[in-house]
C-alpha cells in the first residue's frame, strides 16, 4: 500500500510549523533499506529510536505482519498509535521494551541514531546479542548530529560497517556480521553519598547536572506531613532519592516519559536501598495521580524535544502539578533563569517566590491555593 508521510503528526509532543513528524532521515532510512525489506516479513524487522512513529509505519506499510518498535518516549508511543490509526495501520505494530525479545531472531533493524554513544551502544550491544546472525543494521540521522564516534560503537559489536553517502543532510551506517553482544546493563557512580545510575541516553548520565544539585541544596528540611513525595519528570531518579533518604517515613512517588530515565530510577532507587519506598512510573506527567492528593513536588523541567530546544515542555508539567496538588501544597522549581518561568507559574499553580538565584538557575517555590 501507499505510505502518506504527510498524514503523520507529533501530536501529543509539541507541535508547531517549524516541528516536523518526519524527517529527510526517516525517508532516507526507508528508502535505503527498501531493497533489503523487499520480500520480507515484517515480523523479521525491529525499528529502534522512531520518534513519531514515520519508520515502523513505513515498513509495515509494505509487509506483512507486525513490526517490532521500540521508542524512549511515551509520547512517542502516544504519535505512533494516533499516527497508526489515521493510516489504518493500526495492527502492524507492536511496541515493546528495549529488551532481547525486541529484536530477538530479527533480520533488518532500522535504528534511528540517538545523540548518545552510551544510548547507541545499549541499541548495538542488544541487537549484537539477540538478533539473527545475518541481521543487517540501517542506522540514520543528520549529519550534524552524528560523529565518528558513532562508528566506532557501531564497530565494536558489528564485523562489517558501510558508510553510506549522505542525502538531505542525512546519512546512513550500515551495519553486518554481529559480533558478541550483550544485555545493556546501568552505568554508576556515586556524588554526595547518593548512587546514581543510568542507562545511556538519559539527561546528565551518571553526574548530577548543575540544576538538580542547585534544587537539592536549597530544598527544605522539613515538608508539609501525610501524602507521597513526587518527583516530575525525575530522569535517573537523583531527587527522588534524595527525598526518599532525607525523610525515612515517606514515600516518593516519580514520573517520567523516558523508558530509559524510568529504569534508571529504578536502579537508583535500588542502589540507594529506598525501592521499597519509591515508585517509579511512566508518564508524561502525573496522569495516574487523582486531583488534590499530594503536598510536594519537585521539578526539574525539561526543554529539549528532540533535537528541538522549546519552552513549550514546561507549561503542561506546571498545570499538571497544579492539579495534583492539595490546596497548600508546594511545587518547587528549578529552572534556568533566561527561560523566565514565574509568570507562567504564578498563573498556571498560585503565588510563587523566589527561594534562592545563582548566576544559571533560579528556584522557586509555587504555592496552590
Amino acid at each position: 500500500m501507499e505510505f502518506r508521510f504527510d498524514a503523520l503528526r507529533r501530536w501529543p509532543d509539541v507541535e508547531s510549523p517549524d516541528l516536523v513528524a518526519v524527517d529527510a532521515a526517516d525517508r532516507l532510512l526507508l528508502d535505503g533499506s527498501f531493497d533489503a525489506r523487499a520480500g520480507m516479513n515484517a515480523d523479521d524487522i525491529a525499528v529502534i529510536g522512531d520518534e513519531y512513529g514515520a519508520l515502523a509505519l513505513g515498513a509495515a506499510a509494505a509487509a506483512s505482519g507486525v513490526v517490532r518498535v521500540h521508542q524512549d518516549a511515551l509520547t512517542g508511543e502516544q504519535a505512533l498509535a494516533a499516527n497508526a490509526e489515521r493510516v489504518a495501520l493500526t495492527d502492524r505494530y507492536r511496541s515493546m521494551e528495549l529488551a532481547g525479545a525486541l529484536v530477538s531472531g530479527a533480520r533488518l533493524v532500522l535504528l534511528r541514531l540517538p545523540r548518545s554513544l552510551d544510548a547507541l551502544e545499549d541499541a548495538a550491544a542488544l541487537i549484537a546479542a539477540h538478533a539473527a546472525p545475518n541481521v543487517v543494521v540501517y542506522a540514520g540521522g543528520r549529519i550534524k548530529h552524528m560523529s565518528t564516534a558513532m562508528n566506532e560503537v557501531l564497530r565494536r559489536f558489528f564485523g562489517t560497517l558501510d558508510v553510506t553517502h549522505a542525502r538531505q543532510k542525512s546519512r546512513v551506517l550500515i551495519a553486518r556480521d554481529p559480533l558478541h553482544g550483550h544485555d545493556p546493563e546501568p552505568h554508576r557512580a556515586v556524588h554526595d553519598g547518593i548512587a546514581v545510575c543510568a542507562y545511556g541516553g538519559v539527561f546528565a548520565g551518571t553526574a548530577i547536572d548543575i540544576g538538580t544539585r542547585f534544587l537539592l541544596g536549597n530544598l527544605p528540611a522539613r515538608l508539609p506531613e501525610e501524602g507521597p513525595l513526587v518527583d516530575l519528570a525525575c530522569g535517573t531518579g537523583v531527587v527522588a532519592a534524595f527525598l526518599a533518604m532525607r525523610h525515612p517515613d515517606r514515600a516518593v512517588y516519580a514520573s517520567d516519559r523516558s523508558a530509559a530515565a524510568v529504569a534508571s530510577a529504578r536502579a537508583t532507587a535500588e542502589a540507594n536501598g529506598v525501592a521499597d519506598r519509591i515508585r517509579v512510573v511512566r508518564d508524561d506527567r502525573l496522569t495516574a495521580l487523582p486531583d488534590a492528593s499530594v503536598p510536594f513536588i519537585a521539578l526539574n523541567p525539561p526543554f529539549h524535544s528532540g533535537a528541538a530546544v522549546t519552552t513549550d515542555l514546561a507549561a503542561p508539567l506546571f498545570q499538571d502539578a497544579a492539579r495534583t496538588l492539595r490546596s497548600g501544597g508546594e511545587l518547587w522549581t528549578v529552572w534556568n533563569s533566561a527561560l523566565r518561568y514565574r509568570p507562567a507559574l504564578e498563573r498556571l499553580v498560585g503565588p510563587t517566590r523566589q527561594v534562592a538565584r545563582n548566576a544559571k538557575f533560579t528556584v522557586t517555590v509555587s504555592t496552590r491555593p
